[in-house]
């Protein structure tokens, strides 16, 4: 082929390369605990302990033998936003998710989760049923058939009342765990697979709210969906530095959650004494999302006291005994000693911060690591 035919031969196309490629993370795998992770946590946790003592109506009335927003005025008017404290920790959630299995077969992410929630869970049930039998005119007892449902988590998909009034959002939990086990963990966790977990989840979410079916709103959780997509593009973010894909994610994610948190907690016209501005649970999710990329870029790396380990290893038993046991003792100190609503308030949230640290000492710490144990299967690792 002579000079000039050469010359005419158009070059060879580029080749494509594949899209979302794994790379190395920025930041080393072997990472220290991020303890401002941890004081999120305990933050989110006290929301909704406010919201649940101070920022509704309901059983705890009974307890304060009036409305709250009667009792505390000016309390109950933040209190009332407290219940966007589950959202934030679903925020939490996806970024601790994604983190904490990085790099483990199933059978780990099995076995961490079921040793992280049962130990504690099961313990808070006996506690609330004993209470709940011994002064039934605080909360009333349920039947055996219901209680014993209510052990294996699974309560709010068979119908059965909940002992527990935070259990709803621990069965939203299980259903994250149970999507990104079988998408995402199943495989092995990388970048390119939870980003497109994150990018088909969104759609799901979106189709799922076209569709308008119990099944797969259940499925989808097209309502709590984008927090967690939000915190495991957090964690990604974390991991491997700013990227422009990431932060489109954790921004449509941000879109989404506000949207949605709106039509679920604000409704037009009058709303009794618990009114929510649609502003401000606009901005509380805004400083929710801030705070978690604060973590995410580093920018908390300076938090890093120890204190905050034990306060993000109180949350988890905090989170399911304050409700239904913080409004015993409510009624116990403000209608049986008399004491002075704030200081009722006050005492019964650190009642309930030390009975969590006894859960997390005497059932959490040995329990928790003899049941995962105890759920490794001896005969080769199969899962």
């Amino acid at each position: 082929m002579s000079a000039a035919e050469q010359a005419t031969v158009p070059a060879p196309a580029p080749r494509l390369k594949l899209p979302l490629p794994d790379r190395p993370a920025v930041r080393p795998r072997a990472e220290s605990r991020l303890r401002a992770l941890d004081a999120l946590r305990l933050l989110a946790a006290l929301m909704v302990c406010f919201y649940h003592y101070a920022g509704k109506n309901g059983d705890v009335v009974q307890s304060w033998h009036q409305s709250p927003a009667t009792k505390f005025p000016t309390l109950s008017q933040f209190a009332t936003y407290g219940s966007l404290g589950v959202q934030f920790f679903f925020l939490i959630s996806g970024f601790v998710i994604c983190m904490s299995s990085w790099g483990r077969s199933m059978g780990d992410f099995f076995r961490s989760r079921v040793a992280r929630l049962y130990p504690a869970y099961w313990v808070a049930i006996v506690l609330v049923t004993a209470a709940s039998i011994i002064l039934p005119v605080v909360v009333e007892p349920l039947r055996s058939d219901e209680i014993l449902v209510n052990l294996t988590m699974l309560q709010q998909p068979m119908g059965v009342p909940r002992v527990l009034g935070v259990d709803w959002t621990l069965w939203v939990e299980l259903r994250f765990y149970a999507m990104f086990a079988l998408f995402v963990v199943w495989r092995g966790v990388t970048y390119r697979r939870v980003v497109l977990f994150c990018c088909l989840w969104t759609l799901a979410g979106v189709f799922a709210r076209v569709a308008d079916n119990p099944l797969t709103d259940e499925l989808v959780m097209r309502d709590h969906a984008p927090y967690f997509i939000g915190g495991l593009a957090f964690y990604l973010i974390h991991r491997y530095g700013n990227d422009l894909l990431l932060w489109g994610i954790v921004v449509m994610s941000f879109l989404l959650g506000q949207r949605y948190s709106v039509t679920a907690l604000w409704h037009p016209g009058p709303q009794g004494a618990f009114h929510r501005n649609p502003h401000v649970i606009q901005l509380i999710v805004l400083v929710a999302f801030v705070a978690v990329a604060a973590v995410a870029l580093g920018w908390t790396s300076r938090a890093n006291w120890r204190w905050l380990t034990v306060a993000g290893a109180l949350t988890y038993p905090f989170y399911l005994v304050h409700e239904h046991l913080g409004w015993f003792v409510i009624r116990g100190l403000y209608r049986g000693l008399g004491l002075n609503p704030m200081l009722t308030f006050g005492t019964t949230i650190l009642i309930m911060l030390g009975l969590a640290w006894l859960l997390h000492r005497f059932v959490e710490k040995p329990f928790g690591p003899r049941l995962k144990r105890a759920l490794v299967v001896r005969r080769g690792e199969a899962v």
